[in-house]
């Protein structure tokens, strides 16, 4: 698939990325071998292959769900700049 410049600069538009007019050629080349690429593994036949996250097999480690509240108040008031009695304590913002 071969780019012009107007795709081109509708692209780098819309990325908002800012390309000179002197660069859309070269632009438009490299990104025409990129679609030319992509699209040639659209030909690869995949039939069978089970679609995958990552390379290697693992899974995550999992935990039971339970509901706690954490029962680290005092450690996480300790981190605020102004806490009183097991509060946070924030300036007043609207008048």
């Amino acid at each position: 698939m071969s780019l012009d410049k107007a795709t081109v600069r509708t692209i780098a538009n819309l990325a908002r990325i800012e390309v000179p007019d002197e660069e859309l050629d070269h632009l438009a080349g490299e990104l025409s071998r990129i679609v030319d690429f992509v699209e040639q593994l659209s030909e690869v036949n995949t039939d069978g292959v089970a679609p995958m996250t990552s390379v290697a097999e693992m899974t995550l480690p999992r935990r039971q769900d339970v509901v706690s509240d954490g029962n680290c108040r005092d450690g996480v008031l300790a981190n605020a700049p102004d806490a009183d009695d097991g509060f946070f304590c924030v300036p007043k913002v609207v008048e």
